[in-house]
């Protein structure tokens, strides 16, 4: 064979066999995002960190960015991400109906779209494939338990609201007050007010002035987020106002030491990282052509002072 077949035969051969060891190889991870509704809120800082800590082994290449907040820069993020190829978003929306028509670019591009502690309701369940999230009304039923467990014969409280507007927000604050909440019971709620984000400042805003205007008639506080209920036991202390009975939602570090000190009666437990790996599972599942279920629950747990000890002091 002349040197010129050779080069030829190598030529069209070589390109063949290494295209070879690259499919039997490494497949390329694909490109998924996961939108932070807000960094600054601590549980969706640290489920982004655990996007990025296990996408790769559920074989995604896991880019993080923050909406700050803002529901208009989270509807220009999920633009950015069909326009850039990304094949799979998870996210949490600002606000459930707001985010709805960029879902609906986001599916008619083709790309799969994940509700991560959240979900969509009603007809607009149809712009996501699937969601992973606590059950929020329940949390504020379980909440509401607690309220009416503890106040056999009926208390006055206050209510703070998470962000007005999210899902947890609408969800936890329709569990607590509904048929298998507080409803029909003892307990009195005299103030109820949404925050306009997942503050501790503003919690505490508003639990201050709950004080001014109901103070020593508040005997418990049902405050949506283990942060928030920082803020509310900060307000009491300031003001004097002792033993009050706080539920609070999430099961955060903050959390967990509120309620060991005895400052925070009980935590309705959230398990973010189960939730991220649920998330990337039903995503692969999904790029496989499987069929998910459009809803997965994650468990919540109840810390209180009876339980606290039996779980370790939370990561975030």
């Amino acid at each position: 064979m002349t040197s010129l077949k050779r080069a030829l035969v190598l030529g069209m051969v070589l390109p063949m066999a290494f295209g070879m060891v690259l499919s039997v190889g490494a497949q390329a991870k694909v490109k998924a995002a996961f939108i932070v509704s807000n960094q600054a809120n601590e549980s969706q800082a640290f489920s982004a960190r655990e996007f990025l800590k296990y996408g790769p082994s559920y074989g995604f290449d896991v880019s993080t960015f923050d909406a700050k907040g803002d529901t208009q820069v989270e509807s220009q993020i999920v633009t950015n991400c069909i326009a850039q190829g990304f094949k799979v978003i998870f996210l949490n929306p600002n606000d459930i109906h707001a985010i709805v028509p960029a879902l609906m670019k986001a599916k008619q591009a083709g790309l799969i779209v994940g509700m991560f502690s959240s979900y969509l309701t009603g007809a607009d369940q149809k712009w996501s494939d699937f969601a992973a999230s606590s059950d929020d009304l329940l949390g504020g039923q379980l909440a509401a338990q607690q309220f009416i467990k503890h106040f056999p014969n009926g208390a006055k409280i206050v209510e703070i609201g998470g962000q007005a507007g999210h899902n947890a927000q609408i969800q936890r604050h329709d569990g607590f007050n509904g048929d298998k909440g507080i409803k029909g019971s003892k307990i009195q709620v005299m103030d109820f007010k949404a925050c306009q984000q997942w503050a501790t400042d503003q919690a505490q805003a508003i639990m201050e002035d709950d004080i001014v205007k109901y103070g020593n008639d508040i005997q418990g506080v049902f405050v949506h987020w283990d942060n928030g209920a920082t803020g509310v036991i900060q307000a009491a202390k300031a003001a004097g106002l002792n033993n009050l009975y706080i539920v609070g939602v999430d099961g955060n570090k903050a959390g967990y030491v509120q309620v060991k000190s005895g400052d925070q009666a009980v935590s309705i437990a959230q398990d973010f990282t189960s939730m991220v790996k649920t998330s990337l599972q039903l995503a692969k599942d999904r790029l496989a052509g499987k069929k998910v279920p459009a809803f997965t629950v994650i468990p919540q747990i109840i810390y209180d002072k009876d339980t606290v000890n039996n779980y370790p002091t939370p990561e975030w």
